[in-house]
């Protein structure tokens, strides 16, 4: 079986990833990486295909590069939904932004860009220990939250 056609089926076991990078580098660096950490990984292609696909499926992780689809970062769509999508849609999601102007790990750049982690494109040397730090920041942030709204959906 294929990896193209391994990777387009989602069970309750899986750890769903979903990747929109137009770099070709960048993009491989991350299948790789996400494969490693034990991910399934989702390649977005188009803007459309990103909602599409974000819509359908409770990713745990998600690479975005700050000009997917685009020239300049106002034309990233992509990044506009997700900043103008209300919170609870995306919070399943840990969200990490790949760019040039950003300084990796900056907290007010990754809130100015209502994700959860900002990487310099020149660290994705270390995109694995990366990814894993923003997972893990994101847990421990929203632990208090998921446990209530576990202990809720239990009543």
């Amino acid at each position: 079986m294929s990896d193209a056609f391994e990777t387009q089926f989602i069970t309750a076991v899986d750890k769903p990833a979903l990747i929109a990078l137009s770099n070709p580098e960048w993009l491989e660096t991350s299948k790789k990486v996400l494969k490693e950490l034990g991910y399934k990984s989702h390649i977005a292609g188009t803007h459309a295909d990103f909602s599409t696909r974000f819509a359908q499926v409770r990713y745990q992780v998600v690479i975005l590069d700050e000009l997917f689809a685009a020239n300049k970062p106002d034309e990233n769509l992509t990044l506009k939904s997700l900043q103008a999508m209300p919170v609870n849609q995306r919070r399943h999601a840990t969200i990490i932004l790949i760019g040039n102007s950003f300084k990796t790990f900056a907290p007010m750049q990754a809130f100015q860009q209502s994700v959860h982690a900002v990487i310099n494109s020149s660290e994705l040397i270390m995109l694995k220990q990366l990814v894993e730090k923003a997972v893990a920041d994101n847990d421990l942030f929203l632990f208090g939250f998921r446990d209530v709204q576990k202990r809720l959906s239990s009543l």
